[in-house]
């Protein structure tokens, strides 16, 4: 189902041992750890973009540590997802989310994500999925209908592009941050659920809404790892203990 990702081509590509190519030649190498990274150079705002090594370590140690399993498991709940099911993972970060459903569900799990190092990560821990490199907020490089569920976990959202490779009563499941997410490091934040809403105007239907929401006990080092998480490293000084609530709002939507 992958789509080359060269301008003007957008051609299927053909897996052979260690790369995918296209008819017209065009072709990606598969990494070592298994993902393949299609995007292209003018696709870049920067030499390294999106997540850093640094919030990816931070984010996985998180996970590691059971904090964000509430928040999976509402994510499973309103994802509804089996194992007949072809998912994609739009700005998947370290595969957390994908992965850890498709061990759950069984599903055909599919990651696009801009950041390398996210991607690599996502590889190396979950080598059943297809992790693809690649921006997401440009083009999707799947073919038209590929996708039973969409996911898009505090992601940028594209909202032409998940109509156009979800099939027909396909689920988009949206996810973002809650007003009550991180407040005891940001303070209160905005309700983002109408306005994320109107994103999807033509071509969805706003099947559920409901919120997830956890409170950890973190140690200075979990705390570390939360700063690092949303870009915010730790200061000279160290960081106090304390708890830190973790709150989704979550949108389901049929195509």
């Amino acid at each position: 189902m992958l789509l080359c990702t060269v301008r003007d081509c957008h051609l299927p590509l053909v897996r052979e041992a260690r790369r995918v190519v296209c008819e017209r030649g065009h072709s990606f190498d598969v990494a070592r750890s298994g993902y393949m990274n299609l995007l292209q150079p003018q696709e870049r705002r920067s030499k390294n973009p999106g997540d850093t090594p640094a919030a990816v370590a931070a984010r996985r140690r998180l996970h590691d540590r059971g904090i964000t399993a509430p928040l999976l498991n509402g994510i499973e709940a309103m994802l509804k997802a089996s194992a007949e099911d072809v998912v994609l993972d739009a700005g998947c970060g370290d595969g957390f989310y994908l992965g850890s459903l498709a061990e759950r569900c069984g599903f055909d799990a599919h990651g696009i994500d801009i950041s390398i190092p996210a991607i690599d990560a996502a590889a190396r821990r979950y080598p059943q999925c297809e992790w693809i490199v690649g921006n997401a907020d440009r083009f999707l490089p799947y073919e038209d209908a590929s996708f039973t569920r969409v996911m898009s976990i505090t992601a940028r959202r594209n909202a032409p592009e998940f109509k156009r490779v979800l099939k027909p009563g396909g689920l988009l499941l949206i996810a973002i941050p809650s007003p009550n997410d991180l407040i005891e490091l940001r303070g209160s934040g905005r309700d983002r659920q109408e306005r994320t809403i109107q994103e999807f105007p033509e071509g969805f239907e706003l099947l559920e809404q409901s919120r997830v929401e956890t409170t950890a006990e973190l140690d200075a080092a979990g705390m570390d790892d939360v700063l690092h998480a949303i870009y915010r490293p730790m200061r000279a000084e160290p960081v106090a203990a304390g708890n830190v609530t973790f709150s989704l709002d979550l949108l389901l939507f049929q195509a």
